[in-house]
């Protein structure tokens, strides 16, 4: 039989929906690594200079006006202004499309996000192909954006974002309630000893993991301002991601912490971080939340960004595996509420065990070289 063939779809390098393609990726080669694989910036392939001008507009929205945000994202009457919109799109980049397809004869198309889904879904309606489709959501809550009918399978996270899809149409039995691919090493034993040894960390001082995703995104500056105030023993670890300006700020008030602060900028060892903290304050995106999940790391989520992060906040919250938290100054209390009472941090961590798809990436993996 020959080896299959798999496009993976994301858009922005620095991303979860990149991070989802990744694990994919990882999981494909590790049961064969014969399957020849393309991981594509979708955005970045069909329209360059669009890309760094949408990524910028975006970021600044959700920094600046997060109510604009909240108010376009899954938005019915604004779906429906847009369709049109769309269409005319995926209309351009529909010679793209043909190429890449036509050169790599891929078996099945991956998308982490809705924009290639679309761009893909009209693809084939258009020209009547019969690449499979899958559409993987990397959130808690399906927006409108995803639903097309030429998606042959979407993979979820949870059932009740199964019962969502019903609810806007999708067929039953389309949809796989696999979770959200992340990295396999997280499921990868590590040596604590070895690593706390490593960062000079005290094992028998609590270690609060502080991270705003990629992009260093949130008030993490003021979070670490009121974990100071704290009579409890901390040591606190920061992942500031490629926020450059965070990270100079955070080296400075590090020289004056009266915490041991350890300050990282963009690191490619989270797995061991998130195994050695007690607890992780961070903004919810599905990639962080399904890591922390499969590491049973209660999560305390500080001023979601309206829309997807809102959603997957107020989901956790609900399944009593993360404290949601509107005011960054009061993190300290809420904290040492937390490590203070075992019982508590025990019922995060069996709520957290009934939620977890630690697997996913390798069932999204099989399901694509079973098609």
């Amino acid at each position: 039989m020959p080896a299959k063939r798999i496009i993976l779809m994301y858009i922005s390098e620095i991303s979860g929906h990149h991070s989802a393609t990744l694990a994919i990726e990882n999981a494909l080669r590790s049961l064969d690594p014969a399957t020849e694989i393309l991981n594509i910036n979708a955005f970045s392939y069909t329209n360059p200079i669009s890309e760094k001008i949408i990524n910028k507009v975006y970021m600044g929205v959700i920094k600046k006006t997060p109510a604009v945000w909240e108010y376009l994202y899954d938005n019915p009457a604004v779906e429906k202004r847009l369709r049109k919109i769309k269409e005319a799109i995926n209309k351009i980049n529909y010679s793209k499309l043909k190429d890449l397809f036509d050169r790599f004869q891929p078996d099945a198309v991956v998308c982490t996000q809705a924009y290639p889904c679309g761009m893909v879904a009209d693809f084939k309606k258009t020209s009547g192909s019969d690449i499979s489709l899958l559409a993987v959501l990397t959130d808690y809550i399906p927006h409108a954006y995803w639903i097309y009918d030429s998606v042959d399978y979407y993979i979820v996270p949870s059932s009740e974002v199964k019962t969502l899809l019903i609810k806007k149409g999708v067929a039953p039995d389309k949809i796989n309630t696999f979770g959200i691919p992340f990295d396999p090493k997280f499921n990868v034993h590590v040596n604590k000893e070895e690593v706390l040894r490593r960062l000079h960390l005290d094992p028998k001082i609590p270690i609060v993991l502080i991270m705003g995703g990629g992009h260093g995104l949130g008030p993490i500056k003021t979070i670490i301002k009121s974990l100071e105030k704290s009579s409890q023993e901390l040591q606190l670890i920061v992942v500031a991601g490629i926020n450059k300006k965070l990270y100079r700020s955070l080296k400075r008030m590090k020289k004056k912490s009266k915490k041991k602060l350890l300050v990282f900028s963009f690191v490619d060892n989270i797995n061991e971080l998130m195994e050695i903290a007690k607890v992780i304050i961070t903004k919810p995106g599905g990639i962080t939340i399904a890591e922390a999940l499969s590491k049973k790391l209660p999560m305390i989520i500080v001023k979601p960004i309206p829309g997807q992060e809102a959603n997957n906040a107020m989901y956790l919250a609900k399944k009593r595996a993360a404290i949601k938290l509107d005011d960054p100054k009061f993190t300290h209390a809420v904290v040492e509420e937390l490590l203070g009472n075992p019982h508590k941090l025990e019922t995060f961590r069996s709520a957290i065990a009934q939620i977890k798809k630690p697997y996913a990436s390798m069932d999204i993996a099989k399901l694509l070289l079973e098609l």
